[in-house]
C-alpha cells in the first residue's frame, strides 16, 4: 500500500498569494487616493478649458504679440546660475519679500505707446499647487502702469507671477518665475 499521509502546501500558497495580492491592491488604492492631484492653471484657465480652446488661445496670443508687449517693471531679480546639465538658459527670478509685495506691469504697443484700456488679471501661484493662489481681477491702471499691490506672501518657496491682458479681442500672457527665500 502507498503511504498518502504526506501533506501538500500548494492550497496554502495559493491563499497566501491571494492575500498578498489583495493587501497590495488595497495599499496601492489607499496611497494613490491620499496624494493630492493639482490641476494646471496655464493661461490662467483650468486645464480642461485650456485644452479644449487651445487653438483660439494661441491665435489670440499671436495677434496680441504682433501688436503689443507686456513687461514687468521695477521688480528686483535674483541672479540664477544656469543648469550645467541642460542647454536651456534660466531666466532670473523675481525676488519676493515676506509680507506685502507690489508688482507693476506695462502694456505697450509695438511703437512704445502705453495702452490704458486693458482688461488685466494677475495670478500669484506656486508651480505644483493651487492651494495658496491669489487672483486679482480688474487690475487698475495707475500712472501708466498696471499696479498689483498688497500681495501678501508668507510661505517661502518658488512662485509664478502670471499676468493676462485682454485688449481689442486679443489676449496676451506674461509668466515670470519668482522666489521667496526662507
Amino acid at each position: 500500500m502507498a503511504n498518502n499521509s504526506t501533506k501538500t502546501y500548494w492550497p496554502h500558497m495559493i491563499l497566501g498569494f491571494l492575500a498578498i495580492g489583495l493587501t497590495l491592491s488595497y495599499w496601492t488604492v489607499k496611497s494613490a487616493s491620499s496624494m493630492p492631484v493639482q490641476e494646471s492653471n496655464q493661461y490662467m484657465l483650468k486645464y480642461q478649458t485650456a485644452d479644449i480652446h487651445i487653438n483660439e488661445i494661441l491665435e489670440k496670443k499671436m495677434a496680441f504679440d504682433k501688436a503689443y508687449t507686456i513687461t514687468l517693471t521695477g521688480a528686483e531679480t535674483m541672479v540664477m546660475t544656469d543648469n550645467v546639465n541642460s542647454n536651456r538658459p534660466q531666466l532670473d527670478a523675481v525676488k519676493l519679500l515676506q509680507g506685502d509685495n507690489a508688482f507693476y506691469y506695462e502694456v505697450l504697443t509695438k511703437e512704445g505707446n502705453p495702452v490704458s484700456d486693458v482688461n488685466a488679471t494677475f495670478l500669484l501661484t506656486q508651480p505644483h499647487s493651487r492651494k495658496e493662489d491669489q487672483v486679482f481681477y480688474s487690475v487698475p491702471y495707475i500712472n501708466g502702469k498696471y499696479e498689483i499691490t498688497k500681495v501678501n506672501i508668507q510661505k517661502p518657496g518658488r512662485y509664478l507671477l502670471q499676468f493676462r491682458a485682454e485688449v481689442a479681442g486679443t489676449v496676451g500672457y506674461l509668466e515670470s518665475s519668482a522666489y521667496l527665500k526662507p
